[in-house]
């Protein structure tokens, strides 16, 4: 007796993704079946980018499947990625699904590494992925990329973001001498930022990352004002000090309705690069217990490693130059959660809303 499609799609709809905590979506234009006797090719499109490199997906499916007799053949992952919800004020930007901002309450903890490497990841995994450089006073992205151009304009009027390792991005940096400071009071930081944002003709972008400058001052605030996030992630270490800030971070998102996609613990242990051995010398599970305070997602912790430094400063990042590393298992890790938790936010309903037309006094 043969196994019909219906059978199959009603195994495969008991399948939970292991990311979301949902059941997979097995309507035709997520799921394409072939059957050849009892071999089954299928190919999955999913909400959100995921590599799948463990099989914990894979080997569910499977198990779905064996009571009708079936193995497994070919398998295959899709991503189909949505624009999601802003702010109620703001509408998303065009060509750019979904932005999210990287965090901290204070300098020093790692934020740019992890926006960057997070960003990286999110390409390797299957999405485009463009990475904005908001930290007008110390902008660190064209050493990290490993990027010296200077952005060519279009029309006069906009600038095309420059690529490195598979990504789009711009800087202040690239528009800056290298020992040039940003001598500028908050307004004008903050125009720069808007100016940079939104005059930047970013390509057909799923995610686009900003490494945020690190307080809760002007241009943090305008960020989380007028710039239409879909979430944000905070960027802490576990000593006391960077927690006291990195809360006041996540309570300037919440307070402007801009969910916290979850936390991540940079520096969480120092790995000796000689012996391998791991000490927690700026405390233990700071981040995670702040996570569970504030009632916000666990990414993951980082250590303190010198291999992530070089990589960074060499201007390729762990990601790409140690893809097969631990280190860059825990960013390709912290990726999919974000991703994860992103595709389970409500869609955008902007276009829904009328706009708002000032009439004449």
């Amino acid at each position: 007796m043969s196994v019909t499609n219906e059978q199959i799609f009603t195994a495969l709809a008991s399948v939970v993704d292991p990311n979301t905590h949902k059941k997979i979506d097995v309507s035709e234009q997520a799921c394409t079946i072939q059957i050849e006797g009892t071999k089954l090719n299928l190919s999955l499109t999913l909400s959100y980018p995921f590599l799948d490199k463990d099989g914990v997906l894979k080997q569910r499916i499977q198990e779905a499947i064996n009571a009708l007799g079936l193995e497994l053949a070919q398998f295959s992952l899709n991503a189909r990625i949505s624009t999601h919800a802003v702010q109620d004020s703001l509408r998303p930007l065009a060509n750019v699904r979904n932005i999210i901002a990287v965090a901290s309450g204070k300098g020093g903890v790692g934020k740019s590494t992890t926006s960057v490497n997070l960003a990286l990841a999110l390409a390797q995994q299957g999405a485009k992925v463009g990475l904005l450089d908001a930290d007008i006073y110390g902008p660190s992205a064209p050493i990290m990329l490993g990027v010296n151009e200077r952005p060519t304009s279009i029309d006069g009027k906009s600038m095309r973001p420059l690529e490195a390792h598979g990504i789009q991005t711009n800087s202040l940096g690239f528009l800056m001498q290298d020992d040039a400071p940003a001598i500028w009071r908050g307004p004008m930081a903050t125009q720069a930022l808007t100016q940079l944002i939104t005059q930047t003709a970013w390509g057909d972008l799923d995610y686009l990352i900003v490494d945020m400058p690190p307080g809760t001052g002007d241009i943090a605030l305008t960020m989380a004002q007028k710039i239409p996030l879909v979430g944000a992630i905070v960027v802490t270490t576990p000593q006391d000090m960077a927690l006291a800030d990195a809360k006041k971070g996540l309570r300037m998102f919440q307070q402007v309705n801009v969910p916290v996609l979850g936390i991540v613990e940079n520096m969480s242990m120092h790995v000796c690069s000689n012996c391998g051995h791991a000490e927690a010398i700026f405390g233990q599970h700071g981040g995670r217990d702040m996570a569970e305070q504030y009632n916000v997602p666990w990414l993951g912790a980082l250590p303190l490693a010198m291999s992530i430094r070089e990589q960074t400063d060499s201007g390729s990042p762990t990601v790409v130059s140690a893809p097969d590393s631990p280190e860059a298992a825990l960013y390709h890790d912290i990726a999919t959660k974000v991703a994860a938790r992103i595709a389970g936010l409500p869609t955008d309903a902007s276009w829904q809303r009328p706009k708002v037309i000032p009439r004449p006094l």
